[in-house]
């Protein structure tokens, strides 16, 4: 309850001004590690898309196969922007639809 005439202290005045600093300076730090994500592919190319996720993950070929045909699915996981916009233009280029997430 405030009197009449009474200002309030440096203190209060300091915290009401440096939430609204804080809540700007809080924002989201930008994303540097995405995960690859095969949303669809063209069934002429199933076996292209399956010699190219070999090619960029440690997967046999059973187990690309298998990763190819339960789409939609986590391509790889921890990859770099650079690296994964190269990744999804190799993949477009072959018929398969990519999303970097």
């Amino acid at each position: 309850m405030k009197r009449k005439g009474m200002k309030e202290s440096p203190t209060v005045m300091g915290m009401k001004g440096s939430t609204g600093a804080a809540a700007k300076e809080e924002k989201k730090p930008e994303k540097t590690v995405f995960e690859l994500k095969l949303e669809s592919y063209e069934a002429a190319s199933k076996i292209k898309i399956i010699k190219e996720v070999r090619s960029f993950t440690d997967l046999g070929l059973k187990e690309a196969k298998d990763l190819v045909e339960k789409t939609p699915a986590v391509l790889k996981a921890g990859v770099s922007k650079e690296d994964a916009e190269k990744i999804i233009e190799k993949m477009k280029a072959i018929g398969a639809k990519v999303v970097m997430e």
